[in-house]
């Protein structure tokens, strides 16, 4: 029988035989590549080309790019190269090296580890959508807290066919629910797959993990491990770096699941959207860690990755990519991105302020949460989508029904003077309709 895989997928898929990256990787994942084709060529030729240069689809004037000064003088500290030109399909080089370091200064847990260089996506929710694409089969297993992000069940369950189990967010005390999620890889036997999906400051409680409830996950993904259980973790970090509360994790977990056990493999989603407040420009990255990979299998990772990249969005935005680039090498970038999380920790503690002097018969919950953009409330009674629209219809204020009884609320986006009247009025609605 003749092999319906392409021969560079099978070169890939030998670099990382031995493996649980190349277990864990999906049929898609198996058979992906990235072409030996019109964009590797390219990007061979502009290395090299140095007479002449008639391999990209693009129009050239004077060895720049053509465009239109209407756009062009908008951004003016861009040079035509910067703004017009296609970005490689992984993203700009500089780009790519200078989140890495970041991704170290940010997490000193990794010092002395190694993972792959970040591979430039359209944003988080893209990154999403690749490493579905990678690890994820029809049939296969995605452990999910039921507090979640409602785009993943779009991503894994509608787009991929997963089957998605849920585990209980918080447990009784309110706290992280190790034993909960314990519960759920208790059903996976030696040898079999799982993929764990975790999302810190999670969306959308707004909750992040203390130190001791890392130190049970930890242990429990070890002892999953060791049982032979072969564990894909998915990290979410799209809030990374946004911890209010005493006590919660500064580092992603993907400091301490980079080096776990030869039976992981750690995918962290991450990017500028949140971290450096550029929520249009789309801008993400997927990175990956694990114990006893080396740099040849890393890139190989990459290139399956760079090969679902150039079959969905091909590349992503130039002047976004070279925006940020130069807010990198700016004197002023991490004093301006201090003074912005100090506001957003000063709204944290505003809102803190608040619920803690709710009184009278509020049918309002508080849940947990000391992180990243919201918080949520689980009613006592009634249902979330009737008081939804009651604080739309009648007192024109915005918020979302995660269910019949969780309703979230970005109070991120609320200005602090008006944060006192914000959520009076969402007091009086939930005593008026529930």
């Amino acid at each position: 029988m003749v092999s319906l895989m392409n021969p560079l997928a099978e070169q890939l898929n030998a670099v990382l035989a031995g493996t649980s990256a190349l277990e864990l990787l999906s049929s898609m994942g198996k058979r992906f590549y990235f072409p030996r084709g019109i964009v590797a060529q390219a990007g061979e030729a502009g290395e090299k080309a140095h007479t002449y240069n008639a391999t990209v689809g693009m129009a050239c004037v004077n060895r720049e790019p053509m465009h239109l000064f209407s756009i062009k003088r908008h951004l003016p500290d861009l040079n035509p190269d910067e703004i017009f030109s296609y970005s490689p399909t992984a993203g700009i080089p500089g780009l790519r090296e200078a989140w890495r370091r970041q991704i170290f200064e940010k997490n000193p847990g990794l010092k002395g580890k190694t993972i792959s260089l970040p591979v430039l996506v359209s944003g988080v929710t893209c990154g999403l959508s690749v490493a579905a694409d990678l690890f994820v089969d029809a049939g296969d297993a995605v452990l999910l807290p039921d507090l979640r992000w409602d785009n993943y069940s779009l991503v894994f369950a509608d787009k991929m066919g997963a089957e998605l189990i849920t585990y209980p967010l918080f447990d009784e005390s309110g706290g992280y629910n190790t034993a909960g999620l314990g519960k759920a890889l208790k059903k996976f036997k030696r040898g079999e797959k799982a993929v764990v999906v975790f999302n810190f400051p999670n969306n959308p409680t707004g909750y992040t993990l203390m130190e001791e409830e890392k130190d049970r996950l930890l242990e429990l993904l070890l002892e999953t491990a060791e049982a032979g259980c072969r564990l894909c973790l998915v990290l979410d970090d799209a809030y990374f770096g946004l911890f209010y509360g005493e006590g919660t994790i500064r580092e992603s977990l993907f400091a301490s699941f980079a080096d776990l056990h030869e039976n992981v493999l750690a995918v962290k989603l991450d990017g500028a959207t949140k971290e450096d407040f550029v929520w249009g420009f789309r801008i993400g990255f997927i990175t990956y860690g694990g114990r006893g990979l080396k740099e040849r299998q890393y890139d190989a990772l990459v290139q399956k990755t760079k090969g679902i990249i150039r079959a969905t969005v091909s590349n992503s935005s130039t002047p976004a990519q070279n925006l940020l680039l130069k807010a990198y090498s700016s004197d002023r970038y991490a004093e301006e991105k201090k003074a912005s999380l100090a506001r957003l920790t000063n709204k944290y503690r505003l809102v803190r302020e608040i619920l803690d002097g709710m009184t009278g018969d509020v049918p309002l919950k508080v849940l947990p949460f000391n992180s990243g953009y919201f918080m949520c409330f689980e009613l006592k009674r009634g249902n979330a989508e009737k008081l939804r629209r009651a604080l739309l219809l009648e007192d024109g204020t915005g918020t979302i029904a995660m269910d019949e009884k969780h309703l979230r609320v970005a109070y991120a986006g609320i200005d602090e003077q008006a944060m006192g009247d914000f959520f009076g009025k969402i007091f009086k609605a939930a005593v008026r309709v529930l």
